[in-house]
């Protein structure tokens, strides 16, 4: 119960009740808001400019946060290197292996497109470090995406590289008869006097002069699909299935060293020289197909003769002489 204050009236000799004056009231109390909002304040800023006490469990947060922000910090600098080098790949392999392979290049949208649709790292939303982590994020995902295309485009050039090898090594490339063998080169593609007829014709292959029994060698990988005689004019003949288009063939042989269907490889001996079939003198006529055209033979003696051999033979094929058969 609030106090009732008086006061003594000499005028009447009594006793007056002290009346508040509104105005004062209002005063007073807007003084005491004033007051406590001013003491709020005052304490708010010495609170905000103390150290604050942290418990245990928030200072161990706190260096967990910290040491996640210098790991991030330390990853993106390794994908940063990792980018660089995937980046001299990606260009070797564009510019190098797949123009050497006539492979197409990879284009560059394809090896580094992002992940579109819907929303994928909504889940990393909502963080303080948000902004990092989906970054991060992102960026891995990007460069795991670039490996995986650029694994598969290795793969595809390993498997180019195996069937160039498989095919470098099935054309034919050697002499079917070595150099020490032979006697002479008596005749090369194109026209020629027929030894019979002595009218002119064009000679499909190139002669190689030799004696009767030397060793014939197949001049590249390959299948047998004949090893007979029942081919007009070749005498005893054999044929190789090359594959990818090639077939070379070999005729007026003295004997087989092979049979039908056998796999044979550059340099095995196949047969001997003679002069079975039409053929005026011991030698061995020799012919390649690509895609069932006859071919100049001359253009795939690079495995085994040196350049000037090599000129010698060109020499001595283009020689416009009587040809054997």
């Amino acid at each position: 119960m609030s106090k009732v204050k008086y006061y003594y009236d000499s005028e009447t000799l009594s006793y007056q009740k002290i009346e508040k004056k509104k105005g004062k009231r209002l005063g007073i109390a807007l003084l005491s808001i004033t007051g406590s909002f001013l003491a709020g304040f005052i304490l708010l800023v010495i609170y905000l400019n103390i150290p604050q006490i942290e418990t245990p469990k928030e200072k161990a947060l706190k260096r967990e946060l910290h040491n996640m922000q210098l790991q991030y910090g330390l990853l993106n600098k390794k994908m940063d290197q990792i980018q660089d080098v995937m980046a001299n790949i990606e260009d070797r392999d564009n510019n190098i292996y797949r123009l050497y392979f006539e492979a197409n290049p990879i284009p560059e949208e394809q090896r580094k497109a992002g992940f579109g649709g819907i929303n994928r790292y909504k889940d990393l939303e909502g963080f303080d470090n948000s902004k990092l982590i989906t970054e991060t994020t992102k960026r891995m995902d990007i460069l795991t995406k670039r490996l995986v295309v650029q694994s598969k485009s290795l793969d595809e050039i390993a498997d180019l590289a195996r069937e160039k090898g498989e095919l470098l090594e099935a054309i034919p490339a050697i002499q079917p008869v070595k150099n020490q063998d032979l006697s002479r080169i008596a005749s090369g593609y194109g026209w020629r006097n027929d030894p019979f007829t002595k009218v002119r014709k064009f000679h499909y292959g190139m002669d190689f002069t030799a004696p009767r029994g030397t060793p014939v060698y197949a001049t590249g990988d390959g299948k047998i699909v004949r090893a007979d005689s029942r081919s007009t004019g070749y005498g005893n003949h054999i044929r190789i299935d090359h594959g990818y288009g090639y077939t070379s063939l070999y005729a007026h042989l003295y004997k087989y060293n092979v049979r039908r269907g056998q796999t044979v490889k550059r340099g095995d001996v196949i047969g001997f020289v003679g002069s079975t079939g039409r053929s005026e003198a011991p030698h061995l006529h020799y012919e390649i197909f690509k895609d069932e055209d006859r071919i100049n033979p001359i253009n795939f003696y690079y495995g085994n003769l040196s350049p000037e051999e090599f000129g010698e033979v060109l020499e001595k094929a283009q020689r416009e002489n009587q040809s054997l058969d």
